[in-house]
């Protein structure tokens, strides 16, 4: 498997799925496009064992409910250190 040479942008994350049958690896891209813009789905097999391996791009940046409200409440605060 070959890794990438250099990390997505900024808000964005590289996501690999794999699965037993593409029909499964589809569903999974599909509730990820449901809370977050992506590219087209790219589809490999996975292995000598078969399977099926997608590749996209979800950009967090673009997120729709309720990915929003999990990734606003996720963060953790920059200057929080505990001093107050």
């Amino acid at each position: 498997m070959q890794q990438p040479t250099e990390p997505p942008r900024e808000g964005h994350a590289d996501v690999r799925i794999v699965a037993a049958s593409p029909e499964v690896a589809r569903r999974v891209a599909e509730v990820l496009r449901r809370c977050f813009a992506a590219t087209e789905q790219r589809s490999y097999p996975a292995g000598a064992g078969g399977g099926t391996r997608l590749e996209l791009v979800v950009d967090t940046t673009r997120a729709a409910e309720p990915a929003r409200s999990w990734l606003e409440t996720s963060r953790s605060p920059e200057k929080d250190h505990g001093s107050e």
